[in-house]
């Protein structure tokens, strides 16, 4: 049972994919990570949404970069999403996530920024389980050293 649901919206985004994952897996939070593009197979999409026990989505998305926004619009869960750079130094998916329309929320991290999404995820996570919470606290004063 995922705790989160990756998506992306093309195999091309798998690096991306793969740092996220491997974020998640440093706090042993289980995750799935799933290809369904927000246009080429929005039923796929819908029925992944509709039947993931997920609390938190991450869409992964370049280009019209709209897979973030349909997530965040099928539900009421957090949605985080990832520009990523294909043109325009991921500028124009950095600004299609961040513009999203009142009521419809998708909190965005930096363009290809994989380990801040792995990161929010589990801070989100983390509200209601002190155990995660704890490996967060590690985590900051880690990099306090720095």
């Amino acid at each position: 049972m995922e705790r989160i649901l990756i998506l992306s919206g093309s195999e091309s985004d798998k690096v991306i994919v793969d740092k996220i994952v491997d974020g998640l897996k440093e706090f042993g939070v289980e995750c799935r990570a799933e290809v369904a593009s927000a246009h080429r197979t929005p039923e796929k999409l819908e029925k992944l949404i509709a039947g993931s026990s997920a609390s938190v989505f991450i869409a992964v998305a370049g280009l019209s970069a709209a897979l973030p926004g349909v997530v965040a619009s099928k539900t009421t869960k957090p949605v985080i999403g990832v520009p990523v750079n294909v043109k325009l130094d991921g500028l124009d998916a950095l600004l299609s996530m961040m513009q999203m329309p009142p009521g419809v929320p998708v909190a965005t991290v930096g363009v290809d920024n994989a380990k801040n999404a792995a990161i929010l995820a589990v801070q989100i996570l983390a509200l209601n389980d002190k155990t995660l919470d704890a490996k967060l606290k590690e985590m900051r004063a880690k990099w306090k050293k720095y």
